[in-house]
């Protein structure tokens, strides 16, 4: 594995969750894979489970971690190519990213969108430019549109906590906020879960008011309706995030209609259990009597975290092992 953006990086679905799920029962397992080498995590946006976990992901596997926090540690740095810099911008990516590369086998990148210009975020630019100046494997920590190890958690999540013969039925479920928030960890579900539908894996829903839809490349094949209790009907989990608008891009249209899941909603559901990719504002976006019920796996979920990383981090490492 060269890098881990998308799904479409990944050639075998089940068998990287079943591999995931087999490093969470023996950790140390690999623990001589990543003997000397280093990886290399950079934080341009605040973080704590996506953090820790991929730390202790490559701990287990044997290597070294470097932590920059970009906005703290770093100089500003210039992403535009034919600028002369003679503003803000201190540092231009072209030899940041390069010498980044020359630290570390790997590297994980974070980065979140602006939310003001559509197309340049979706451009995904920042991390094209660190994928093409850095020379070495580079594993999104969330980008502007997608947050890939946080799908492989939530699928190896579901795997996890799915015991009977038939397909579950998964349904993402749009929450309020308070605030505009990125499409990316929706747009990264839905894709993850639309691959997983196509291979026979789940049955998947999304439920979001009017004004809220996702671009349709990310829920090819999926269910779309614009009623959460249609939504619930016969749901075995239920996955919860806010996100902006799409189409409007990055505004909070006014919703009427009560969308934040409770007890009373879970009702409607196959006694489904409650996802959620954190950190959540409770009792706006999910009820505190869902977070600290039966049915909340927030805690499980983002425990697995660990075991998404590893078995990523794992796949690269073997590949540069064998140059």
């Amino acid at each position: 594995m060269k890098q881990f953006f998308s799904v479409a990086d990944v050639d075998d679905l089940r068998g990287i969750v079943e591999e995931a799920l087999r490093l969470k029962k023996d950790p140390f397992a690999f623990e001589d894979l990543g003997k000397r080498k280093t990886l290399g995590l950079v934080f341009l946006n605040p973080s704590l489970r996506t953090r820790l976990s991929t730390q202790k992901a490559a701990i287990q596997l044997g290597m070294d971690v470097m932590v920059m926090n970009m906005d703290k540690d770093g100089w500003a740095l210039e992403t535009r190519d034919g600028v002369a810099m003679d503003g803000k911008t201190v540092e231009h990516i072209r030899e940041a990213a390069a010498v980044m590369g020359q630290y570390c086998d790997v590297l994980g990148i974070r980065s979140f969108p602006k939310l003001q210009d559509r197309e340049e975020d979706y451009s995904e630019g920042l991390f094209k430019k660190f994928i093409s100046f850095c020379g070495v494997p580079v594993v999104s920590l969330e980008s502007a549109t997608r947050h890939p190890l946080q799908s492989l958690t939530d699928l190896i999540t579901i795997r996890e906590h799915w015991q009977q013969d038939r397909k579950p039925k998964v349904v993402m479920a749009w929450g309020p906020h308070v605030k505009a928030l990125p499409q990316a960890v929706p747009n990264s579900f839905s894709e993850w879960m639309c691959k997983a539908q196509m291979e026979g894996i789940v049955d998947f829903t999304i439920a979001y008011p009017q004004g809220y839809a996702l671009s349709e490349a990310f829920t090819p094949g999926a269910t779309v309706t614009n009623t959460l209790e249609d939504a619930l009907q016969g749901a075995d989990f239920v996955y919860v995030k806010n996100w902006s608008s799409y189409e409007d891009y990055g505004k909070i249209h006014p919703v009427s209609e009560k969308w934040m899941l409770d007890n009373g909603k879970l009702a409607l559901t196959n006694q489904a259990k409650v996802m959620h990719c954190l950190p959540v504002r409770r009792d706006v976006e999910l009820a505190s009597e869902v977070l600290d019920g039966p049915n909340s796996l927030v805690i499980q979920e983002a425990s697995n975290r660990v075991w998404a990383a590893q078995a990523v981090l794992k796949r690269m490492l073997e590949q540069l092992n064998k140059r």
